[in-house]
């Protein structure tokens, strides 16, 4: 899955129309590029790749030679929600996924919402049980040991952050 694709194609959702320049106006005001390494260069290519894919319909605007406007169709909606819906629910080592999805979090129900993020806990909740049971299966060297502690305590800080954002969604302190 790519962050990039799931952007992109939100982006154009909001607006219910938009050219390269605006989808990435707003991605720079959510500061992309710090979290997620999303340059220009790439929505525009995203762009193009989407419209290729059949996500979004492309339209030449006569007025402004070689904009183009896309908008998502329902191919593109589609896709759209699979990728929130998994970014939301599928632990991932990659933040930039999380960090987009968070970032389109109020395109879903609230309902959804709480119920993807806490299919995500249950599945933080096994992977950090694994690692822990792996580190204790056998005798590991030590550089691999700090490896499977470096992994079971990033599974336990992502269950614990996500619990706390089921907590704060539940009492209405977070847009959903």
């Amino acid at each position: 899955m790519s962050a990039t694709r799931l952007l992109v194609l939100g982006v154009v959702r909001l607006h219910g129309q938009a050219h390269g320049y605006l989808v990435g106006s707003e991605l720079d005001s959510w500061e992309v590029a710090q979290w997620a390494g999303l340059r220009s260069g790439s929505i525009y290519h995203a762009l193009r790749q989407l419209a290729k894919d059949g996500l979004l319909d492309a339209t030449e605007v006569h007025e402004w030679p070689g904009r183009i406007d896309y908008a998502i169709n329902d191919k593109g909606e589609a896709e759209f929600f699979g990728l929130l819906r998994s970014a939301l629910s599928v632990p991932d080592r990659r933040p930039e996924l999380l960090g987009a999805a968070l970032a389109l979090l109020p395109a879903l129900p609230e309902k959804e919402a709480l119920a993807l993020l806490k299919e995500r806990l249950r599945a933080l909740e096994v992977e950090h049980a694994r690692i822990e049971a792996a580190v204790d299966e056998q005798e590991r060297p030590a550089h691999l040991r700090e490896l499977f502690g470096l992994r079971a305590a990033q599974a336990a800080n992502d269950a614990a952050w996500t619990r706390g954002l089921i907590s704060r969604l539940e009492r209405g302190d977070e847009p959903a």
